[in-house]
Formats: structure tokens, C-alpha cells, sequence
């Protein structure tokens, strides 16, 4: 168990020195930074990462001391901790100090630049001016040729709205001549129904009378053939 412990102090120790190695260097870098703001930028975020990561590893060390069980390996593992904090301490001081140092530089460059600029970027501005108002004129072509387009596209419009109110119209039309014709049908199924009806009825009376008849010529054969019967 304890020399798992020894282990990971050892670690530990060798994290925090490869940190510190790593921002020092990344300071160095910023001292040395000549711009954008960008690149400066960029530069501060990875020593604002590599300090926290520092941080960490030296709360993981101070969290080992506390573990050990002999008091003297705590008290020297706490001194280490103390000494590895300092230093931190130490780099964000030069850390503020160089990236300040840096942003002045920066700043001063850019200033001379503006400074020599100066005729230059007069002229720059007659051109600028210049194709300033070209740019603005073909702008403005462009939007007299998107309104044509969009009077275009409402013609369309409202043709094609007329030509839909022309086929609903005839859609109803139609419609209704349906229902007409849907009348006019069921009119002639009930005549049908009916003259069925009736035909049936003719053919049932035809047929009792001759029934009736067949039935009175066979008396009156009867009454004259067999008179006695």
C-alpha cells in the first residue's frame, strides 16, 4: 500500500514539474509575441489552461500528504506542495507581467502603422469612395431587377388565381348538374320500380281472367254434354 502511494506521489510530482515547464515556456512566448491580438489571445488561453491543470495536480499532492501515515512524509510532502504552489504563484505574476508588456508592444506597432499609413490611406478612402458608389449603383440595379421580377411573379399570381376561380366556378357548375342528373336517375328508377309494379299486376288480373273464363267453358261444356250429371 505504501509503495502504491510512493507511486502516485511520484506522479504527481513529475505532472506538476512538466506543468510549470510547459507555462514557463508559454510565457516566454508571450514575452516574445509581436501580434495579433489573436495570437496573444490564443497564447493566454493555453497558460490559463495549463495553470488550472497545475492547480489540480498540486491540490492531488497537498490531498496525498494528508494520507501519509508517517508524520514526517506528510510534513515533507506538504513543504513540497507549499514550495510547487509559490511557484505557481510566481509564473502568474510574470504571466501578468508579459502579456501586459506584450498588449503595450502590440499597441505600439499598430500605431506606427496607422502613422505611415497615413497618405496611403487617403488614398484608400477616394478608392474605397469609388467603389463604394459602384457597389451602391449595382446594388441598386439588382433591387429594380428583383421588383421587375416580383411584378412578374404578381401577374402570375393573379392570373393563376383568376384561372382557379374560372374551375371552381365550373367545378360547381358541374356539380350541380350532377345533382340534376342525380334527380332525373332516381325519378326514373321509381316510374321503373312503379310500371313493374303495375305489369305484375296487369299480368295477375289477365291471368284470373282467363282462369275465370277456361273455368266458365268448361261448366257450360259440362251443362250441355252430361245434362244429368
Amino acid at each position: 500500500m505504501a509503495a502504491s502511494q510512493d507511486v502516485h506521489v511520484r506522479i504527481c510530482s513529475q505532472e506538476i514539474i512538466k506543468y510549470d515547464l510547459e507555462i514557463k515556456a508559454l510565457i516566454q512566448d508571450i514575452r516574445e509575441c509581436t501580434g495579433p491580438h489573436s495570437e496573444l489571445t490564443e497564447l493566454n488561453s493555453n497558460v490559463k489552461d495549463k495553470i488550472n491543470q497545475l492547480r489540480l495536480r498540486i491540490q492531488d499532492l497537498e490531498q496525498m500528504a494528508k494520507e501519509q501515515d508517517k508524520e514526517s512524509d506528510k510534513l515533507a510532502l506538504l513543504n513540497e506542495m507549499e514550495r510547487h504552489r509559490k511557484q505557481m504563484l510566481s509564473n502568474q505574476t510574470a504571466w501578468r507581467k508579459a502579456n501586459l508588456s506584450c498588449k503595450l508592444a502590440i499597441d505600439n506597432s499598430e500605431k506606427d502603422d496607422l502613422l505611415q499609413g497615413g497618405d496611403s490611406s487617403a488614398r484608400q478612402r477616394k478608392t474605397t469612395k469609388q467603389s463604394l458608389a459602384q457597389t451602391s449603383s449595382a446594388i441598386t440595379e439588382s433591387l429594380m431587377s428583383i421588383s421587375r421580377m416580383m411584378s412578374q411573379q404578381v401577374h402570375q399570381s393573379e392570373e393563376t388565381v383568376a384561372a382557379l376561380a374560372t374551375s371552381s366556378r365550373t367545378v360547381l357548375e358541374t356539380n350541380e348538374e350532377f345533382k340534376a342528373m342525380t334527380g332525373t336517375i332516381q325519378l326514373g328508377r321509381k316510374l321503373i320500380t312503379k310500371y313493374n309494379r303495375r305489369e305484375f299486376t296487369d299480368k295477375l288480373l289477365i291471368f284470373l281472367a282467363l282462369a275465370l273464363f277456361l273455368a266458365t267453358v268448361v261448366y257450360i261444356l259440362k251443362k250441355r254434354l252430361f245434362p244429368f250429371l
